[in-house]
C-alpha cells in the first residue's frame, strides 16, 4: 500500500503555554475547509492535548493491522493520548522510545494520501525535532509564540536550531497578541510587537497576530475549534491557512511530498 504524506509541517515552538497545539488544530481545520485533505499528528506524547481538543477519538485496526484514524472537522489525526489507560497518565520515555513512537505515527497508520500533514511538536529543541527532521522531508514549519520576551528568547534558539537542521522557517504565528476591548482598543496584555520584530530579524514573515478570544478556549475545551464556526478569529485561522498554502505552493517544486511504500 502507497501512502503519500503531502507537505509535512510542523508547528513548533520554543517554550510551552503558548497555544502551539490550539494554532495547529485551527490551521489543520482551516486547511481542510479549502478542500484539501489533511492529517494532524499529535506528536507531543508528553503532553498530547490533541484529544481534548478534537474531541476525543478512536482507532482501530483495518485488514493489514495498520491504525485507522479518526476523522473529525474534515480532518485525520492520531494522537498518543488515545493509547493511555487513563487520560491523565504519564508517558515517562528515554529518547529512543520517543523516536520509534513518533516513526509509528507514520508508518503504523493507514493515512490514505493526505495534502498536508500537520504535526504538533513539542516545545524546545529536543529529540523530537532532531528526530523529526532525520525522519522526513519537512516542507517548512509555522513556529509560535506569544509576544513577551521570555517566549521570544525561546523562540530564538527554536528557529536557530531548525536552521541547524536544515528546515525552513514558513513564518512566525504571534498568539495572544492582545485583548480586545469594548471600546475597540486593543490590551496588550503580554506586550506587543514581539513577533513582528522576531520575524524581521529573522527575515521571515509574521503569518498572523492572533488575539486572546473567549471562542478560542471555549472551543478548544468543548471539542470544536473556533476555525469550525465563523466569526473575526476564525476568519484569521483561515488567512493563516491561506498564507501557508501560499508559501508551500511557491516552495512546491523544490520539496516534493514524502511517500511511504509499505
Amino acid at each position: 500500500m502507497s501512502t503519500s504524506l503531502g507537505q509535512i509541517v510542523p508547528v513548533i515552538s520554543g517554550k510551552g503555554g503558548v497555544g502551539k497545539s490550539t494554532v495547529a488544530v485551527n490551521l489543520a481545520i482551516s486547511l481542510a475547509r479549502t478542500g484539501a485533505k489533511v492529517g494532524l499528528i499529535d506528536s507531543d506524547f508528553y503532553g498530547p492535548s490533541i484529544p481534548t481538543l478534537m474531541g476525543g477519538g478512536q482507532v482501530v485496526p483495518d485488514h493489514e493491522e495498520r491504525l485507522i484514524p479518526p476523522v473529525k472537522h474534515g480532518i485525520k489525526y492520531i494522537s498518543l493520548g488515545f493509547f493511555l489507560r487513563h487520560p491523565d497518565d504519564a508517558v515517562i520515555w528515554r529518547g529512543p522510545m520517543f523516536n520509534k513512537a513518533l516513526a509509528q505515527m507514520f508508518q503504523d497508520v493507514n493515512w490514505g494520501s493526505v495534502d498536508y500533514m500537520i504535526i504538533d511538536m513539542p516545545p524546545g529543541t529536543g529529540d523530537a525535532q532532531l528526530s523529526l527532521s532525520q525522519m522526513v522531508k519537512i516542507s517548512g514549519a509555522v513556529v509560535v509564540t506569544t509576544p513577551q520576551e521570555v517566549a521570544l528568547a525561546d523562540v530564538r534558539k527554536s528557529i536557530n536550531m531548525l536552521k541547524k537542521v536544515n528546515v525552513d522557517v514558513l513564518g512566525i504565528v504571534e498568539n495572544m497578541s492582545g485583548l480586545p476591548m469594548p471600546d475597540g482598543s486593543v490590551m496588550p496584555i503580554f506586550g506587543s510587537g514581539g513577533g513582528e520584530r522576531t520575524a524581521q530579524e529573522f527575515g521571515v514573515p509574521l503569518l498572523a497576530k492572533l488575539p486572546i478570544d473567549l471562542k478560542v478556549r471555549e472551543g478548544g475545551d468543548s471539542g470544536t475549534p473556533v476555525a469550525c464556526g465563523e466569526g473575526a478569529t476564525a476568519e484569521q485561522f483561515h488567512a493563516l491557512a491561506a498564507r501557508v498554502v501560499s508559501i508551500l505552493e511557491a516552495r512546491k517544486s523544490a520539496q516534493p511530498g514524502l511517500s511511504i511504500v509499505n
